[in-house]
């Protein structure tokens, strides 16, 4: 099985900056693509960004410019920094992860999720 811990939440002001964390652990053979998904109270779930073990990114379109996903395959450990944060932004933030482990073939895998809020 794999766990995704997340980290880095909290709250702050319009224009403020937050980074997340989120480790993958378990019994890991491979991670393909990982990312970053938010949801908004009475909203869906949305994609936030993604990246690909080669570093191959994608962006929402509402944080092209302000978000910025990175990763370190040897800590199975993905990034989220936000920048220029607008209180649109606020949401419940999940990290996510296609993974492979000893015991299981290709999964998706998510983390618990992380609040963040953002004040005008």
């Amino acid at each position: 099985q794999v766990q995704l811990v997340e980290s880095g939440g909290g709250s702050v002001q319009a224009g403020g900056s937050l980074r997340l964390s989120c480790r993958a652990s378990g019994s890991i053979l491979s991670i393909n693509v990982m990312g970053w998904y938010r949801q908004a109270p009475g909203k869906q779930r949305e994609m936030v960004t993604t990246i690909t073990s080669g570093g191959s990114t994608n962006y929402a379109d509402s944080v092209k410019g302000r978000f910025t996903i990175s990763r370190d395959n040897a800590k199975n450990t993905v990034y989220l920094q936000m920048n220029s944060l607008k209180p649109e932004d606020t949401a419940v933030y999940y990290c996510n992860a296609n993974a492979r482990s000893v015991s299981t073939n290709w999964n998706a895998y998510w983390g618990q999720g992380t609040q963040v809020t953002v004040s005008s």
